[in-house]
């Protein structure tokens, strides 16, 4: 990848009585950057950022965030635009090639994603190694790990075909993993994938069809699903995605990678997100428990937090959570749900707190999580499979950040610093001399 970052002067930053000239360079949009990469070598210091909220670990073309003003772009495209009038296939070749594909590249990217949706016929086995009750999160993180143990054939990270190969493999066996994650689970048969369908019916089918009857697929379910993938599948440098790339920059094989990923991601705080929320609204149960409820919230003294309201990104409402709500209400219209006391919880809940001063002082706005537990919920999904969904969404989120990283040629391998607060060097004393 060629830099795109313009040239915008330099800062002079003065340490221990030395003046040192700091290269800022500006982006396409978005705030400048302050390069830093001499700043050791020229004046033996380093910054200290936890979190990394003020430190931009490398130059990306594929999605852009502004989170004061409830922004998401992949690759210059708004969410909203994508999410109704795309397709998540169509958005996965947007994100892994930069332009949206005309009707023969779509055809031909379609084809290739349909007919890697297989697993190997010993892979099957590997399930039989977790414990019924193994969360799908656990199946998924060795499962995916192990594909590098059966296709050795696109493994090679300096060949650009291979990486081709191993990405539309990751793309398309993510489904069929997923489903199977989720059928070991429940003691059903696996189902195998069928090439007439689209991406997100293949996977509906893959997850309820029984082999006592034939799976009809729902059209507006199917596309719910669809643009569930499609709100999910990049977020920028978010955590699980900062792991595939550190785990890419050693040159881990992509399985591994999307792997680490996955683990990531599994951490309440990320992917689990979505979970805490539905748990809030079943805890709360009816919404004349809602002031009650606002009151422990507000209480500084009360453990009770607020879930799915307010993002570390965005300060403002999350533009994926205006889709996820229209889609809510879709889903439960179709599946009876209308009347699904959560939900009434849920708007309520959000009425309150976009017109209580509280939450609009600290910015806490509806996020995306807040809705999508209820619809996968309504959808059929346990809450154990809301992590796995989000993973099979953003497979191709990392996979182009992963890509990215890898033909980016000022990338190196990761190595954060740290700011050393321990004890300094001291003998080592016998144990005999020790009291």
């Amino acid at each position: 990848m060629q830099s795109k970052a313009l040239p915008k002067g330099s800062a002079t930053l003065t340490v221990n009585g030395k003046a040192i000239d700091l290269p800022i360079y500006g982006g396409s949009t978005g705030p400048d950057v302050l390069d830093i990469r001499k700043l050791y070598a020229q004046g033996a210091v380093f910054t200290y950022d936890p979190g990394f909220m003020s430190t931009a670990s490398c130059e990306s073309q594929i999605t852009y965030i502004d989170g004061d003003a409830g922004v998401l772009l992949y690759r210059g495209y708004p969410i909203d635009q994508l999410a109704e009038h795309s397709s998540f296939i169509e958005v996965c070749y947007l994100l892994l090639h930069g332009e949206l594909p005309s009707p023969d590249q779509l055809a031909h990217f379609n084809h290739a994603i349909t007919h890697h949706t297989m697993l190997h016929a010993q892979f099957d086995r590997f399930f039989e190694g977790f414990r019924r009750d193994a969360h799908p999160m656990a199946i998924m993180v060795g499962a995916v790990g192990a594909l590098s143990a059966f296709y050795h054939d696109s493994l090679d990270i300096n060949d650009p075909r291979q990486r081709e190969i191993s990405s539309h493999r990751l793309i398309a066996k993510m489904p069929t993993i997923a489903a199977r994650a989720f059928k070991y689970s429940s003691g059903q048969h696996f189902v195998t994938p069928r090439n007439e369908l689209d991406f997100s019916s293949n996977f509906l089918r893959m997850c309820f069809a029984v082999t006592a009857e034939d799976y009809v697929i729902n059209p507006i379910l199917a596309r719910a699903m669809d643009v569930f993938f499609i709100l999910h599948a990049d977020h920028e440098q978010n955590a699980s995605t900062s792991t595939v790339r550190l785990a890419g920059s050693s040159g881990a094989n992509p399985f591994a990678c999307i792997s680490s990923g996955i683990a990531c991601l599994w951490g309440p705080s990320h992917g689990g997100a979505n979970e805490a929320a539905l748990k809030m609204l079943s805890d709360i149960g009816n919404v004349d428990n809602i002031p009650d409820f606002i009151a422990k919230v507000k209480d500084k003294d009360s453990e009770v937090r607020l879930m799915g309201f307010g993002h570390r990104v965005y300060k403002n409402y999350d533009p994926r959570a205006k889709v996820m709500q229209k889609l809510c209400h879709q889903v439960l219209a179709e599946v009876g749900g209308t009347q699904d006391p959560l939900l009434k919880v849920a708007i309520e809940l959000e009425k309150i707190a976009l017109n209580d001063e509280y939450f609009l002082a600290r910015k806490l706005y509806p996020n995306i999580d807040f809705y999508s537990g209820i619809t996968l919920r309504a959808m059929g999904f346990p809450t154990s499979m809301f992590t796995v969904l989000f993973a099979l969404a953003r497979t191709v989120g990392w996979i182009a950040q992963w890509t990215e990283m890898l033909e980016d040629s000022s990338q190196k391998i990761g190595r954060p610093r740290q700011i050393y607060t321990g004890k300094t060097e001291r003998a080592y004393m016998p144990l005999s001399a020790r009291t």
